[in-house]
């Protein structure tokens, strides 16, 4: 997590229904239950698997509620679920069956959290599964309202802010249907995170930073005292727009293979130890960019804009 985003909810949901059992039982089952098999596991005895199969992301909302409340003795639930976000397409189906777990593992076990806290939760327990995820997903599913988007900013705590969409104004969102699995062991999910990362420490580097500790694009600007604008001018002047290797890299940092790995390119699950390739400057670049184009958006809004589209210093923007 670090720089605000503005996103908004769609439609599509999904649900869950449940109740207790005095077996000690977590039973999981889909309406579709050709695509979805059922799961049946002891509240003490499950495991998560990362990258694993549907289920997995069930009990990483379970787990995330579990430690959050202190449950030593969480209650059984037998679940029944269905859905209509479309899997791997980019509408956090998966962030979605997240919440919703950990929504329904809340009510069973009597606990209560506010938004914010089981929005936080959330976002922290998907993990579980092997994926280096931010908060904005979750933050969404909890926050949103009709008609309004959420401006949601991580620093110094998690903040929701309405921004009105303006009249007249409408987004498409269309299904590829190329699917794309975040938490898959070969999946670029990961690998991005990796490489702002590694955009982030080299840049404290050559700037005269300490690096090691530098995890996110975003520390390195509080560092340079910058604004998001002067960022994408360090980014041009510090990174080049070719990929790196692993040997510049650790020629760049001053350190050894292995300390490379220790460093910069541990994640969730282990798809990004072996990478040879990495875009520091188009990730860098667009990290800084979008975060400056997330506040654009919001002030347009703020103003009334008919649409989407304004004119700013003689060119068009789309935003």
């Amino acid at each position: 997590m670090g720089y605000a985003v503005l996103p908004m909810a769609v439609q599509q949901d999904i649900l869950i229904a449940c109740c207790k059992n005095d077996l000690n039982m977590i039973n999981i089952a889909n309406i579709d239950d050709k695509t979805f098999p059922e799961f049946h596991v002891k509240v003490t005895e499950y495991s998560i698997e990362k990258g694993g199969p549907w289920h997995n992301y069930f009990l990483c909302g379970f787990r995330g509620i579990v430690e959050q409340l202190g449950l030593t003795s969480p209650v059984g639930m037998d679940v029944m679920m269905d859905g209509t976000v479309p899997m791997a397409a980019g509408l956090s189906s998966s962030s979605a069956l997240v919440c919703c777990s950990g929504l329904a593992t809340m009510y069973a076990n009597g606990g209560h959290l506010s938004k914010i806290d089981i929005a936080n939760v959330c976002a922290w327990c998907e993990r579980y599964i092997g994926t280096e995820g931010g908060g904005m997903d979750s933050s969404i599913s909890f926050l949103a309202e009709m008609g309004q988007a959420k401006l949601i900013e991580f620093e110094p705590k998690l903040n929701a802010s309405t921004v009105p969409i303006p009249p007249g104004v409408n987004f498409v969102v269309a299904n590829s249907l190329v699917e794309a699995n975040k938490a898959r062991g070969d999946s670029e999910y990961n690998k991005r995170v990796v490489q702002c990362r590694l955009a982030a420490q080299v840049i404290a580097s050559v700037r005269g930073l300490s690096w090691q500790d530098k995890r996110r694009l975003c520390d390195i600007q509080t560092a340079l005292s910058l604004s998001r604008e002067q960022m994408l001018s360090v980014v041009d002047e510090v990174l080049h727009p070719e990929p790196y290797t692993r040997e510049e890299l650790t020629k760049i940092l001053g350190v050894s293979d292995a300390e490379l790995v220790e460093f910069s390119l541990k994640s969730k699950n282990e798809s990004t130890l072996d990478m040879t390739s990495f875009k520091l400057h188009d990730r860098a670049a667009h990290v800084f960019s979008e975060a400056e184009r997330v506040y654009s958006f919001q002030r347009i809004c703020g103003e009334g804009a008919p649409n989407a589209a304004v004119v700013s210093s003689g060119e068009w923007q789309i935003f």
